[in-house]
């Protein structure tokens, strides 16, 4: 989208910005230094122009910018556009990945409504580095951009074992299996639907894959649910993204 795609003085604005503070009538928003830059700078809004704020606690709501100096403004919510409201419970749980790749994961797992960013250390992850302040600022941006009124929750880095020993009791584990010997996602997914489930999370390795001690580890325990992605060989941020698409078309808010 380009800056001439906004229409800034539109009832509900067409700017979005994910903020900390608390939104009710009346409640006056500073937004941050790069923040007001995007603004006042990037956007070229000014006093009395409209932009839609969320803190994934009170919904949407509509503000008008007020006090505009070259570097700073203040945001006046005058009414709500939309209430609270989530996403189907879907956990994204990935090995780290390189940066472009993560960054991307990030930003298109948000797009398609996860609602937890679990970052898992594996035997082959490479990546094992993870810069939590760089997901969620790729989170929140694909909030705005997305209409979203949440942001995912990022969590820290865990080992394999420990992700699959901490598990929540009634939480379906969709295990992205490269083996060849789980059947097709659609199938299982499809057949899962009978005995609905409403908290489900998404399992996806490194660029090497799962090991084979490791495959079998994940086998063990009662909530996983092995599928394959078809018969081409993914990369590992491609296969996150077609996991998660195939849940939210079957099982999520896309049916």
């Amino acid at each position: 989208m380009t800056d001439e795609d906004y229409d800034l003085k539109a009832p509900g604005g067409k700017l979005r910005l994910y903020v900390d503070a608390g939104l009710a009538a009346g409640a006056l928003v500073e937004p941050s230094a790069p923040q007001a830059h995007y603004l006042l700078h990037v956007m070229r809004a000014r006093t009395g122009d409209a932009v839609r704020l969320f803190n994934g606690r009170d919904g949407e709501w509509r503000a008008v910018i007020q006090n505009a100096s070259r570097r700073s403004c203040s945001l006046k919510c005058e009414a709500r556009l939309t209430p609270q409201s989530e996403p189907p419970d879907l956990w994204l749980a990935f090995a780290p990945i390189k940066k472009t790749p993560a960054d991307y994961v990030a930003q298109k797992a948000t797009e398609l409504g996860v609602r937890v960013l679990q970052p898992v250390i594996t035997h082959r992850t490479i990546a094992r580095r993870v810069n939590l302040d760089r997901l969620r600022a790729n989170a929140i941006e694909a909030a705005e951009q997305s209409g979203r009124v949440s942001v995912p929750e990022v969590r820290g880095a865990v080992e394999l074992d420990a992700l699959l020993k901490s598990w929540p009791k009634g939480r379906q584990l969709l295990f992205c299996d490269e083996g060849g010997d789980a059947p097709p996602i659609a199938n299982a997914l499809q057949k899962q639907g009978e005995v609905f489930a409403l908290q489900w999370g998404v399992l996806t390795g490194p660029e090497g894959g799962f090991d084979d001690d490791e495959r079998a580890l994940i086998r063990t325990y009662p909530f996983v649910v092995p599928v394959t992605l078809g018969p081409r060989i993914m990369r590992a941020d491609t296969a996150a993204l077609a996991a998660l698409s195939a849940w939210q078309a079957l099982l999520g808010d896309w049916a």
